[in-house]
C-alpha cells in the first residue's frame, strides 16, 4: 500500500469517463493494491470518498466511508450520516423518489473549496464489491450524497458542475468563518 498522488482540478483524467472494470480483473493484485492504496490515501487526506480517476486511474471504482469507532455497534455504523466503509466497482445508480436536498460538498481534487449542491436524497446502487460479488445497496442522506459524488467522478463530473449557483462557492476558511455559523439545514 502507498499514499497516491491526488489529481487536482484541471487534470484531464478528472474530466474523462472512466472505463469499466472487467469483473474477472477485480481479484487481480493490481486492482486489490489500488483499492488498499486508495483507502490509505483517502484516510491520509481526511476524505470521505475517493474515486480512481482522482488518483490517475481511469477505472470505474471508488472507495468511501469511515472506519467504525471503537465499540460502535453495527447498527450505529449503518446510520445514514455515518458512511460505512465501502468499495464500489462499476456502480449503477437509480434515484428513489423525488426528494432532493441541498448541502455542502468538497473534494480532495479541489482542495480547500466548498459549495452547496442539490442531489437526490435516496438512491439504489448496483455494483461489484472488492471480492467481485454483485451487491445492491439502498442509501439515503449523506451516504447517498457521497456515493453520487464519487460516481460523478467516474463520469468526468465535478461537484462544481452540479451547483445551481456559484454564490455559495467558498474557500474552507471562509466557509468556517461566514457560512457554517449561519447555515441552517433545510427540512
Amino acid at each position: 500500500m502507498s499514499i497516491l498522488k491526488v489529481a487536482r482540478m484541471g487534470h484531464p483524467v478528472l474530466r474523462a469517463r472512466a472505463k469499466s472494470v472487467d469483473p474477472a480483473e477485480i481479484a487481480s493484485p493490481r486492482i486489490q493494491t489500488l483499492i488498499d492504496s486508495m483507502f490509505e490515501t483517502m484516510q491520509e487526506y481526511q476524505g470521505v470518498g475517493l474515486a480512481a480517476p482522482q488518483v490517475h486511474e481511469s477505472v470505474r471504482l471508488f472507495v468511501a466511508g469511515f472506519p467504525p469507532r471503537r465499540g460502535e455497534a453495527a447498527k450505529e455504523a449503518d446510520d445514514e450520516e455515518r458512511v460505512p466503509l465501502m468499495v464500489l466497482i462499476n456502480p449503477e445508480i437509480k434515484v428513489v423518489g423525488n426528494a432532493t436536498a441541498d448541502d455542502w460538498e468538497g473534494c480532495l481534487s479541489i482542495p480547500d473549496v466548498r459549495g452547496r449542491v442539490t442531489r437526490p436524497v435516496e438512491i439504489d446502487v448496483r455494483a461489484y464489491d472488492r471480492r467481485g460479488r454483485r451487491i445492491d445497496i439502498h442509501a439515503k442522506g449523506f451516504t447517498a450524497r457521497v456515493i453520487q459524488h464519487e460516481t460523478d467522478h467516474l463520469n468526468g463530473v465535478l461537484f462544481l458542475d452540479r451547483m445551481k449557483s456559484l454564490e455559495t462557492l467558498t474557500f474552507l476558511e471562509e466557509y468556517s468563518r461566514y457560512w457554517n455559523s449561519r447555515d441552517v439545514p433545510e427540512e
